[in-house]
Formats: C-alpha cells, sequence, structure tokens
C-alpha cells in the first residue's frame, strides 16, 4: 500500500497537469464568475437606484431614500433620516421584500404628488 502512495508522489505526468488545469476551470466557472457576476449586478442596482426608491438595507432596515450623495444615500425611515453608504443597500433583500412594487409605487406616489 505505501508502495503504491511513494509511486503516485513520484513522478509529475503531463496528465496530473491537465488534470489541476480542468480543476481549476471548473473552480473559475463554479465559484469565481458567478459571484463576480453577482457583484457586477449588486453594483449596477446601486448606482441605478432613484430618490424615492423603497429599498431594505443589509442590517434590515427599511426604508426611502431621500437623497443621494456621492459618498452614500440618505434613508428616510418612521423615525428620521438617516445616512449610509451605497454599499449598505442590499439587492436580494430589496427585491425579496418589494419585488417590483418599489419602483412602481414610486410612479403613482409622484404623479399623486405632482396633483398636490
Amino acid at each position: 500500500m505505501l508502495t503504491l502512495f511513494l509511486q503516485a508522489a513520484g513522478g509529475s505526468s503531463p496528465m496530473m497537469l491537465i488534470m489541476m488545469g480542468v480543476m481549476f476551470v471548473g473552480f473559475y466557472f463554479l465559484m469565481i464568475r458567478p459571484q463576480m457576476k453577482k457583484q457586477k449586478q449588486e453594483k449596477n442596482f446601486q448606482e441605478n437606484l432613484k430618490v424615492g426608491t423603497r429599498v431594505v438595507l443589509t442590517s434590515g432596515l427599511h426604508g426611502r431614500i431621500a437623497q443621494i450623495q456621492d459618498d452614500g444615500f440618505v434613508i428616510e425611515t418612521l423615525s428620521g433620516k438617516l445616512k449610509f453608504e451605497k454599499a449598505a443597500v442590499s439587492r436580494e433583500m430589496t427585491e425579496a421584500r418589494f419585488g417590483d412594487k418599489a419602483k412602481s409605487t414610486d410612479k403613482t406616489e409622484t404623479a399623486t404628488e405632482e396633483k398636490k
């Protein structure tokens, strides 16, 4: 049994290098690429937010965007206005909680405010 392990560790065959290459490519497509895609979607979501959009932060705080600044958002909650970094807004939590209602609600509220 010990001789089998010694024989396997002794030579570096081209087949072993090919298998390591296949493992690297597999890791890239199964782990690295989906994570990069998710980060890109999160960044696009945060960059495309507008004033009045209902959001959920990573901490679980629910609110509406009152102002957009260079370094963050001012979120209006029931207890007042708070400033948060852009990275604190969660795309997954917002879509899970509000879905498409967040954007459609903004349009109806904007129309209601314009009438007043």
